[in-house]
């Protein structure tokens, strides 16, 4: 099958509002979204393990604690199974003394709790407790209702799942009880939890030791006493027991430690989070429903983010993914029906309420996340290289995340094309990034800058020379501009090389019989990128250095220092003079290119504009008008100078139909005559 993506319906022209938010959203806008909204979970540490579906390189043992092998339908349960899990089996804070009593009592046991928490090897130990042998498995699709019991025999209906038309019902329960109670035999019933349980039906749930004291009681079975207290405290040990393992993963890790091999203690976590994400997207029959997957996806897309819209988003995902496996199949996507709390159990996700700051302030909101943060990227890696089915339903959703008007949208689909870049870079090139960079809409451009810094954020490889390559061609000017964006978001990482590729470009433009005026408007803005970053200091001497090597770099220094100090942030004092004031070895530069922007024809005007509204806010804090006072001095050098400057001062707008402001002429106290 290809992998292309699927072609558009038509191609469409920015509206009226993507034209106004691409002349709102500048570099400082791209950089702040980049903060508020990329994922702190999606990036790799330490080595990639190779996982290809159905298989993981090394020795990965994964045992049985309820366990990821599934129990017969029916039949007679093995008294050497029992006698295994017996061995193996930890009470400590789970209340199965009285579970095992409820039992005693009622003979039939309704047992709930999440996937592989233990439940089945429970039901069978709590048999077990009360002397019931042998221990009879029904079949899953058998009612309650219609069991014969056999005398002192304990029977288990596993994984039994109610549904909105065949719901439990008490009556079913007391049916078999009676029949339970003259045969001295016992039932368990083990289920998650389910909106089609009666209201009358009293479960009791199930609550899985705590994964320390599983893993303390089976090593110390498996070794000596002084070997496994050795082996239990290694730092490999404490970071497993912090994340959210199952039972059936804390099993086999106390193999793992009885074996002792270093590499396999250290990445039997990694590992078994890799099996997992297998496990969601392979085919058996345990497979989850193609809705549920599509949220997986999305849930890997929007982690920590709100509810609400990774559901909303994950049918769209699953719409399109839908029309891949079945194109012909007329099928509508269920308005109601899917659990939230059964969803989440699937994903291994929970939820928290949080407030967070929004474009419209602080609100709250109910987001979801996995329990384990390293999975949203492994289970992008997993479904980009190893389902390439799923690539054009994939990459369809993301160009339209790509245009989404939400901020948060746009960031999180340029973070998962970044993860993909990551896994495979060429791919996600050619299939996504090279052709948002190419598009028409201005928002697609724009989350093709993000994906391109996130991706050189998570280590993908060879992004800078990716950009460098785009930044130089002006016969591309749609990826120029994306490279030329892209520049002030990582170039502080390499602020010569950055400045260099700048520098470069602006003479190109100046070369040119027409300049194309997108990239000659953010040149400047990459630089005022830079200037406001921690590469600051280097990038103000570069700029110094090479200013009056050519008109354009001298345009490009001027223009770019300008939009820096026209940069306000959460502080009262301006990012530029509060560098100033700080910095010794800044305060020469900023002078210098301030007082020669005051004195060049084609700057003047913004550079007057600059220090107006720094004498605005002088006049609104003491430390802002002590930075301005000192720096002052520096921007004259002869008489010219003197008069301009005592002239800018007396003609400082208030705002707001306000009278001048009144630090203007304190301020006239520190200009020389």
């Amino acid at each position: 099958m290809s992998t292309a993506p699927e072609p558009p319906e038509k191609e469409e022209k920015p509206d009226d509002a993507e034209r106004a938010e691409q002349q709102t959203q500048q570099a400082w806008d791209s950089r702040r979204d980049l903060i508020a909204h990329a994922p702190r979970s999606m990036s790799f540490d330490g080595v990639n393990h190779g996982v290809a579906a159905r298989d993981i390189s090394g020795g990965v043992h994964l045992h049985n604690y309820g366990g990821y092998g599934s129990t017969p339908t029916s039949g007679r349960i093995p008294q050497e199974t029992l006698e295994r899990l017996a061995d193996g089996f930890v009470t400590e804070g789970t209340g199965f003394d009285a579970l095992a009593e409820r039992l005693r009592r009622e003979h039939v046991l309704v047992l709930t709790g999440d996937p592989h928490t233990g439940r089945r090897t429970a039901a069978l130990m709590l048999l077990r407790a009360l002397g019931a042998d042998p221990v009879q498995s029904v079949d899953r699709d058998a009612k309650p209702e219609d069991l014969s019991p056999v005398e002192r025999c304990g029977h288990v209906l596993f994984d039994m799942e109610p549904t909105r038309t065949q719901p439990l019902r008490e009556t079913q329960l007391l049916a078999v009880r009676d029949r339970l109670r003259d045969k001295h035999a016992y039932l368990v019933i083990t289920t998650g939890h389910s909106p089609y349980i009666e209201d009358t039906v009293r479960p009791a749930p199930w609550k899985p030791p705590p994964a320390r004291v599983v893993l303390t009681a089976l090593v110390h079975q498996r070794v000596d006493e002084l070997t496994a207290e050795r082996l239990l405290g290694r730092s490999a040990v404490a970071s497993f027991l912090a994340r959210d393992h199952q039972l059936r993963e804390v099993v086999g890790y106390a193999d793992v430690l009885a074996q002792a091999d270093p590499a396999e203690i250290e990445e039997y976590s990694q590992r078994a989070l890799e099996r997992q994400v297998q496990e969601w997207f392979a085919e058996s029959e345990d497979t989850l429903l193609l809705r549920e997957q599509a949220f997986l996806i999305a849930l890997a897309a929007f982690d920590r983010g709100p509810y609400p819209l990774t559901a909303e988003l994950s049918d769209q995902l699953y719409e399109r993914l839908r029309r891949t496996g079945d194109p012909d199949r007329g099928q509508r996507i269920p308005v109601f029906g899917t659990h939230i709390g059964k969803r989440l159990q699937a994903a291994r996700a929970e939820l928290d309420h949080a407030v967070v700051e929004t474009e419209w302030g602080k609100v709250p909101q109910l987001n979801a996340h996995f329990k384990d943060d390293r999975t949203a990227p492994v289970l992008l890696r997993e479904v980009w290289t190893s389902h390439p089915a799923a690539r054009p339903a994939l990459t369809g959703w993301l160009d339209d995340l790509s245009v989404d008007g939400r901020p948060f949208v746009r960031t999180r689909a340029a973070a998962t094309v970044a993860v993909l870049a990551l896994t495979d870079l060429p791919s996600a090139m050619a299939l996504v990034i090279e052709r948002w960079a190419d598009s028409a809409k201005p928002r697609q451009q724009l989350t093709a800058v993000s994906a391109l810094t996130l991706a050189h954020d998570f280590k993908a490889p060879n992004i800078p020379r990716i950009i460098d390559g785009w930044s130089s061609d002006s016969t591309a000017p749609k990826r120029c501009w994306v490279a030329i964006r892209a520049h002030g978001l990582i170039g502080p990482e390499r602020p010569e090389q950055t400045l260099a590729a700048l520098r470069a470009q602006a003479r190109q433009q100046d070369g040119l019989e027409t300049p194309d005026q997108r990239i000659s408007a953010e040149l400047p803005h990459s630089v005022a990128l830079l200037l406001l970053s921690h590469a600051a200091d280097t990038v103000l001497r570069e700029l110094v250095r090479t200013f009056a090597d050519h008109t354009s770099t001298r345009a490009l220094a001027l223009n770019g220092f300008l939009e820096a100090c026209s940069h306000t942030d959460d502080g009262v004092c301006p990012p530029v003079l509060a560098w100033y004031a700080r910095t010794k070895a800044a305060g020469d530069g900023i002078a210098l290119l301030l007082r020669t922007a005051l004195g060049d024809r084609e700057t003047t005007r913004r550079a007057e504009e600059v220090l107006h509204s720094w004498v605005r806010a002088a006049d609104q804090d003491p430390g802002t008008e002590r930075a301005l006072a000192a720096l002052l001095p520096a921007l004259v050098t002869d008489a010219r100078e003197a008069a301009r400057l005592d002239h800018l001062l007396d003609t400082v707008p208030g705002l707001d139909g306000h009278p001048q402001p009144a630090a203007a002429n304190r301020l006239r106290a520190f200009t020389p005559a």
